[in-house]
């Protein structure tokens, strides 16, 4: 296969990027998803956003990352970390997840960083599987518990 465009997310990228996150986080409002994506495009080399294209130019995915001190499984800090990731349904299985992700390695490795995490929902098979078949290691599986007083 060709190797899929990845690029750096742009203002002009809000609208789609911002379809996108309503799937992978569809509990939050649009205006929570804009004011934490005008946080990202502030941020700029910090915490990158790829985006990957179609044959056509439009976008079929995106990738939000960073840095964290540390992540399970991982024995040095600072780790680039893998913190939202979305690929559409209907070009799953084609490339264009691990495009994002290869481009967020990338990034980490131009860092100077040698290890990378991410995490998913236990019950988000979709996401597990696409992991594994990127490398990534399942380290713990976590509940967490909250009470109200």
């Amino acid at each position: 296969m060709n190797q899929l465009p990845v690029r750096r997310v742009t203002l002009a990228d809000k609208p789609e990027w911002l379809r996108m996150r309503m799937q992978l986080w569809p509990d939050h409002s649009a205006e929570e998803h804009l004011a934490e994506m005008d946080e990202l495009l502030a941020t700029g080399e910090d915490q990158p956003v790829f985006l990957v294209l179609r044959k056509d130019g439009r976008a079929a995915g995106f990738l939000e990352g960073g840095t964290r001190k540390y992540a399970d499984g991982c024995n040095t800090s600072p780790v680039g970390y893998i913190e939202g990731w979305y690929v559409d349904e209907d070009v799953r299985l084609n490339g264009y997840g691990a495009a994002l992700v290869n481009a967020m390695e990338n990034w980490a490795r131009q860092k100077g960083l040698s290890e990378m995490g991410s995490d998913t929902w236990l019950d988000n098979q979709t996401s597990i599987s696409a992991h594994q078949r990127l490398g990534y290691v399942e380290m713990e599986r976590l509940v967490h518990f909250a009470k109200k007083l």
